[in-house]
């Protein structure tokens, strides 16, 4: 068995609530999405990020607005919508659960 691949899953499985989560913390532009993401050593590159913004706005749990900028096209930033702040209410309750399930097992 590959350590590798299942420590990709993982991840996989937690990124749409590691997004989510730092778009609550207020509006953000795909690259400080990016940046923060690694700072918490959870490296997200943009072919995986753009589709996953798409996904979460076409579900309506984002929206978006475009702000000009003077190095550049406008830019896209992106916010969570009230239908975003209740998902991400209840990713939240289940992270929690999961997390201490997990640790009761482990710790």
């Amino acid at each position: 068995m590959n350590i590798d691949n299942t420590a990709s899953q993982m991840r996989k499985g937690v990124l749409e609530f590691c997004i989510l989560s730092v778009i609550k913390q207020g509006e953000a532009y795909p690259s400080d999405i990016i940046d923060k993401m690694k700072a918490a050593n959870l490296n997200i590159f943009e072919g995986t990020l753009y589709p996953l913004l798409t996904r979460l706005k076409n579900a309506e749990l984002l929206t978006y607005r475009w702000v000009e900028s003077n190095s550049g096209p406008p830019r896209k930033y992106f916010s969570l919508t009230e239908k975003g702040a209740t998902f991400y209410a209840e990713l939240e309750t289940t992270w929690n659960e999961l997390a201490n399930a997990v640790q009761a097992l482990t710790g």
